[in-house]
């Protein structure tokens, strides 16, 4: 899959797909578009404080999100199991021009970005005593989840008009199993048959205001 770098309003790297005409974040800009989602409307808004969080990405992509979530986790202090889901992962070598680490401002951040996309796949890798990472090379529609798992879960696939497969009653049926009571979910797009599906799933949907450029995104909750 051919995979071309730019740079995003905010400063922040994106890649573009021209097989697919989209890109993986919002050309707004990146940092601000996954801080704002998956950062403050998902991480933060996760009911078990201070306990073991675990989170779970739908689609690894560039690591943003790995990367936001490791800057959270010292800043608050809260312990992390980072499960990751990403049938299609971009080269180390191509990962390695994306600028986040820089726009970080915290020590450590490039090795430990570095080692995120370096680490072996279906493995737990121990990034720090606050954090550990298991990526797996699988698509959502072929995994299989343990049930009542994750306390956060950052749905970061391509949109549905790209991908509409991975957008199905189908897939967050799987999804909302493989949820703790109490867990959250955050996801880009707002459509009306995004969160259709998710209502069908069992989820208690709420729109919310999105980050510059998008007017509002998605948040669910299993009660």
């Amino acid at each position: 899959m051919e995979r071309q770098l730019i740079t995003t309003a905010d400063g922040s790297h994106t890649l573009f797909v021209p097989g697919i005409q989209d890109h993986y974040h919002s050309t707004y800009g990146a940092v601000q578009e996954s801080r704002h989602i998956y950062i403050r409307n998902a991480f933060r808004a996760n009911s078990a404080k201070n306990a073991l969080c675990q989170v779970l990405e739908i689609g690894f992509g560039t690591g943003l999100n790995a990367l936001l979530t490791w800057q959270e986790s010292i800043l608050k202090d809260i312990p992390v199991q980072y499960t990751a889901l990403e049938p299609f992962p971009i080269e180390t070598a191509l990962a390695m021009q994306l600028n986040y680490p820089g726009l970080m401002e915290m020590p450590g951040a490039n090795s430990i970005f570095q080692e995120m996309h370096s680490a072996p796949w279906d493995q737990v890798t121990t990034l720090n005593k606050l954090m550990k990472l298991l990526k797996v090379k699988v698509k959502i529609q072929d995994s299989i989840l343990a049930e009542n798992q994750y306390d956060v879960i950052y749905f970061d696939a391509f949109g549905p008009d790209v991908q509409a497969e991975m957008w199905t009653v189908n897939i967050f049926d799987k999804i909302y199993a493989g949820m703790k009571r109490g867990g959250v979910l955050a996801t880009f797009s707002a459509k009306g048959i995004v969160r259709r599906a998710m209502t069908t799933a069992g989820f208690e949907v709420e729109k919310l205001p999105g980050p510059p450029g998008k007017r509002t995104i998605t948040r669910a909750w299993k009660r």
